[in-house]
């Protein structure tokens, strides 16, 4: 809502302008950032129940809108094909409804969420990683099991969408407690890894690493648009990596063709969770999508490192056509 339009509805209700706008903050910090009432109360001064009197005047004055989104269609077929073929535990391929890159992640994101709705309980450990579509996961999400969530790499992303944001989305719908990572994806060397490693907060999480039961992460094609590493390295590094034929990338652990990590040197520097813990942990959900992502997916299957995967259909048939 911009200032016209905040003015125009101060002016037919009964709120004044600076009522619209303490209303507005509200509602945006309760709806779209996922804090809680007490919280917000806190920080105005107010009680909890005056927030949820703010909160429902909001939605009757249509200053908040709830849109209920319809199910995304599962196609049975294609994600028992996937499932049987990769030997996964679950699968769900999306029927996509349009082309374009935005839609796509929304979909998957819906498809993501009502599957780790249905499987995380709380007794377990959640690790999550970072991408756009996961991104989208977490803002779809609407329940989760109180289980402890934990960030499995270093910041990345934008200011307003980035690892640690998508791990707060998450604990604010499970109330569960929440071990975040507030230190940059990749740094300078080895040694300067190591000292951030040992900070209290950031140990907190990569203590956990080891403890993870249940994990959500993002696939990522190597390249700058479809990749959380790529554009953070220097020349330098992506001269040598290219050398090695990268084909995909998840938690920021670039993977050859056959599934295997490369850049040995390159994970000292990268504050993350390693090739080999990730591979220890029971359920990972991969969630990608787009044909552009087709052979990082098909390697990140070959890998092991997934036992579930949430596709899109053009994507899949992509998949099942490199495995042959």
């Amino acid at each position: 809502m911009g200032p016209t339009d905040m003015l125009r509805a101060a002016a037919q209700g009964s709120m004044g302008p600076t009522e619209m706008l303490r209303a507005t903050t509200i509602a945006r910090q309760y709806f779209l950032e996922g804090r809680s009432k007490v919280d917000i109360a806190q920080e105005f001064g107010i009680s909890r129940y005056k927030v949820a009197r703010i909160l429902d005047e909001c939605l009757e004055k249509g200053i908040v809108r709830i849109e209920i989104a319809t199910p995304t269609a599962v196609d049975g077929e294609l994600s028992e094909q996937l499932r049987r073929t990769f030997d996964l535990q679950h699968v769900l391929v999306i029927k996509t409804t349009a082309s374009d890159a935005a839609t796509l992640r929304r979909e998957l994101g819906t498809a993501a969420a009502a599957l780790l709705t249905e499987v995380v309980t709380e007794d377990d450990i959640l690790g999550v990683s970072w991408g756009r579509t996961l991104h989208a996961m977490a803002r779809s999400l609407t329940s989760l099991a109180p289980c402890s969530i934990v960030q499995m790499t270093g910041v990345t992303g934008t200011v307003s969408a980035n690892s640690a944001d998508l791990v707060r989305r998450l604990a604010a719908v499970s109330n569960g407690p929440v071990y975040p990572i507030y230190a940059p994806l990749v740094v300078s060397d080895a040694a300067t890894a190591q000292a951030i490693l040992t900070q209290p907060g950031i140990a907190a999480a990569v203590s956990r690493f080891g403890s993870i039961t249940k994990a959500a992460v993002a696939v990522g094609s190597w390249d700058a648009e479809g990749s959380q590493l790529y554009p953070l390295l220097e020349p330098k590094t992506l001269a040598a990596l290219s050398s090695e034929d990268v084909a995909a990338e998840t938690c920021s652990i670039p993977l050859a063709e056959d599934g295997t990590p490369v850049d040995p040197d390159l994970a000292k520097r990268t504050i993350g969770i390693g090739f080999d813990a990730l591979r220890r942990i029971p359920e990972v959900i991969a969630v990608a999508g787009g044909e552009s992502k087709a052979r990082a997916i098909h390697t990140v299957l070959n890998s092991g490192l997934a036992h579930s995967l949430v596709v899109d259909d053009r994507a899949a048939r992509r998949v099942l056509a490199l495995h042959t």
